[in-house]
């Protein structure tokens, strides 16, 4: 495979919204070059034989069991909030 080229760099780097230097894309040109090798030669492996596999170990729920507890009352859990209103917690408004 080619080696990816300074503009191939910067165009990702802006696709991706980066500033980079040109220390760092000279550097990123050889490292993403390096990777990209890699990917071709596990491309030529030969896996017909080998199953589709969506994990490689086994799971299992490491979660405890669910277990029904009180909650806190309205009054406990706003006892600490800096601002409140009509039983809420009082944010500033976030708009975009």
């Amino acid at each position: 495979m080619a080696k990816l080229s300074r503009a191939e760099v910067e165009h990702v780097a802006e696709l991706a919204k980066l500033g980079l230097t040109d220390e760092e894309k000279d550097r990123f040109s050889e490292q993403l070059s390096a990777i990209l090798e890699y990917a071709e030669i596990l491309q030529r492996l030969d896996t017909a034989a080998i199953p589709p596999t969506a994990q490689v170990i086994d799971l299992r729920n490491v979660m405890r069991p669910d277990e029904v507890i009180p909650s806190l009352l309205l009054e406990e859990a706003l006892a600490n909030a800096p601002a409140k209103m009509e039983g809420y917690f009082k944010v500033k408004p976030i708009l975009e």
